[in-house]
C-alpha cells in the first residue's frame, strides 16, 4: 500500500512530464545514491571496491553506451570495445601532453575523439542496416585494435605497447596512479557515472531520445515525419561513442592502472558489454546497471565467493562455467522476456502499484 500515485497531483506542465513521477521513485533514487555514497565506501573494503564496485560502474557505463545506439536507435554495432581504446588511448595523450589539467576533465573529453571516430564508422548506417551494419561495426572493431598496436605514437613510442598511467591529483589527492586508494578511485567514477547517467536521461526523454526511438521503429515512417536520418544515426552513434570512450578512459586510468589497450578493448570486450545490454534490457538505462551487476557478480562469484566458503574451484572451471551460465542467461531471456531483467523490474513495480488488488 505504500507504491502509489493517488494523491499525488500533478499541477503543471513540468512536474507530469518528470522521469520519476511518483514520489516514491525519487524517495528510491535517493537511497539509492545514499548508500552508493557513504554506506558501501565506510562498510566495503579496498577489495570490494577494486574488485565490484568500480569494473560494475565502467561497464554499466559501457553498456549504456551500446544501449543508446542499439536500444535507442535499433543500430548494431559490435565495435563497443574498439571505440572504448578510442577514449583510453585519447586520455592517455592529452593527460601526458598536458599534465597540469584535472584527470577528470581529460576522461570526459576523451569521449569527444571516440565520439568523432564512432560517427565516423556509423555513415554507412544511413545505407545499410541489420547484419550489414554489423559487419561494418565489426570492421571498425578490427581495423582500431590494429591501430592501437601499430601505431607507436598512441603509447608514446612505449617499448612495452602499454598505456603507463602517471600520477595524478586533485585538490592535493592522487586519483590516479599507484598511490590511489580504491575508495579515491571510486568516488571519481561514481561522480562520472551519475553524472552522465543524469545527462543520458534527460536527452533520451526529450526530443532528440524521441527521434532515436522513431528511427527505431520505422526509419522510412520517421524520415516521412521530417526526421533527418543521417543526422539522427550519426548522432546516436556520436552519443554512444562518447559514452564507451569516456567508460574505456576509466577503465584504464580507474580499474587497470594501466596495461596493453589491445588487449583490454578486443573483439570479446565488445561482446560481454553487448550481453550485458540483452540481459539487463534493451532501451532502458537501469538495464544497463542490471546488466552490469549481474554478468560482473558472476565471475567474480565463481572465482573469490566460492573458494571462500570452502568449495575449491580452478580458475580454468571457474572460466567455463562463467561462459556455460551467460550463455544459458542469453538464451533464457531471449526466449522468456526478449526486453530483459529491466521489464521484470517495470512489472515488479506496476504489480505493486496495484496490489493486493490483481488488475
Amino acid at each position: 500500500m505504500l507504491y502509489r500515485e493517488s494523491g499525488q497531483f500533478k499541477k503543471t506542465y513540468s512536474e507530469d512530464m518528470q522521469v520519476f513521477p511518483l514520489r516514491e521513485d525519487r524517495i528510491g533514487i535517493a537511497v539509492i545514491l545514499f548508500i552508493a555514497a557513504v554506506v558501501i565506501p565506510l562498510t566495503g573494503s579496498n577489495f570490494f571496491l577494486s574488485t565490484v564496485m568500480i569494473p560494475f560502474l565502467v561497464f554499466a557505463l559501457a553498456a549504456m553506451g551500446l544501449n543508446i545506439v542499439t536500444g535507442y536507435t535499433g543500430l548494431i554495432s559490435l565495435g563497443t570495445g574498439a571505440f572504448m581504446g578510442v577514449g583510453a588511448y585519447a586520455c592517455y595523450k592529452l593527460t601526458t601532453t598536458f599534465p597540469g589539467v584535472p584527470i577528470v576533465i581529460w576522461i570526459l573529453v576523451s569521449g569527444v575523439f571516440s565520439a568523432a571516430i564512432g560517427a565516423l564508422f556509423g555513415l554507412p548506417s544511413l545505407r545499410i542496416k541489420g547484419f550489414y551494419l554489423a559487419v561494418a561495426t565489426l570492421a571498425a572493431q578490427f581495423f582500431l585494435e590494429w591501430c592501437f598496436v601499430r601505431i607507436p605514437w598512441l603509447f608514446n613510442y612505449n617499448a612495452s605497447g602499454a598505456i603507463e598511467v602517471p600520477t595524478r591529483w586533485i585538490a592535493g589527492i592522487p586519483v590516479t596512479g599507484p598511490n590511489a586508494t580504491p575508495m579515491t578511485r571510486y568516488y571519481v567514477i561514481l561522480f562520472i557515472v551519475v553524472l552522465m547517467t543524469w545527462i543520458a536521461s534527460n536527452i533520451l526523454h526529450g526530443r532528440i531520445g524521441r527521434s532515436f526511438m522513431a528511427v527505431r521503429d520505422m526509419d522510412i515512417a520517421a524520415e516521412l515525419m521530417g526526421i533527418r536520418l543521417l543526422r539522427t544515426k550519426l548522432l546516436a552513434f556520436a552519443m554512444s561513442s562518447f559514452y564507451c570512450g569516456v567508460a574505456g578512459a576509466t577503465m584504464m586510468f580507474l580499474w587497470y592502472g594501466g596495461g596493453e589497450a589491445s588487449d583490454a578493448f578486443n573483439i570479446n570486450q565488445s561482446f560481454i558489454i553487448l550481453f550485458m545490454v540483452i540481459i539487463g534490457g534493451l532501451g532502458s538505462l537501469i538495464g544497463c546497471f542490471f546488466g552490469a551487476a549481474l554478468l560482473h557478480i558472476i565471475p567474480v562469484t565463481l572465482k573469490f565467493g566460492l573458494p571462500a566458503i570452502g568449495i575449491p574451484l580452478a580458475g580454468a572451471t571457474a572460466e567455463h562455467i562463467n561462459h556455460l551460465l551467460v550463455g544459458g542467461l542469453i538464451i533464457l531471456f531471449l526466449i522468456v522476456e526478449p526486453h530483459g531483467l529491466a521489464r521484470l523490474w517495470q512489472i515488479t513495480k506496476q504489480k505493486l502499484r496495484t496490489w493486493p488488488f490483481p488488475y
